[in-house]
């Protein structure tokens, strides 16, 4: 089985503590489903910096900056496409990006 790191971008962010509850039970529920697939349910992250070829950084994170991330086992691209379409962050008007991670 292959591995996939899954980067969250975006999302709203529940305003009161019941939509928060939701939302956490949404994510606990997913990951769940993935049973051991699920390799590490990885993090929120907070504001992300880019540092550019030329030194320069920018602060704002980028075009697209990363608010979380999990990494999972699938047996091939459409597998992890597959886990991913379950995220709760769609919901929230997020995206998902996978890739896929190489072994060294």
């Amino acid at each position: 089985m292959a591995k996939y790191l899954f980067v969250y971008h975006g999302g709203s962010h529940p305003e009161t503590k019941e939509a928060q509850a939701k939302v956490m039970a949404a994510w606990g529920h997913w990951f769940g489903s993935m049973g051991k697939a699920l390799i590490d349910g990885g993090n929120p992250v907070g504001k992300s910096w880019t540092v550019r070829s030329n030194g320069t950084v920018a602060k704002d994170g980028g075009a697209n900056p990363a608010s979380g991330y999990s990494l999972i086992e699938a047996q091939n691209l459409d597998d992890a496409l597959a886990k991913a379409k379950g995220c709760p962050l769609l919901a929230a008007g997020g995206s998902v990006e996978i890739a896929q991670a190489m072994d060294m």
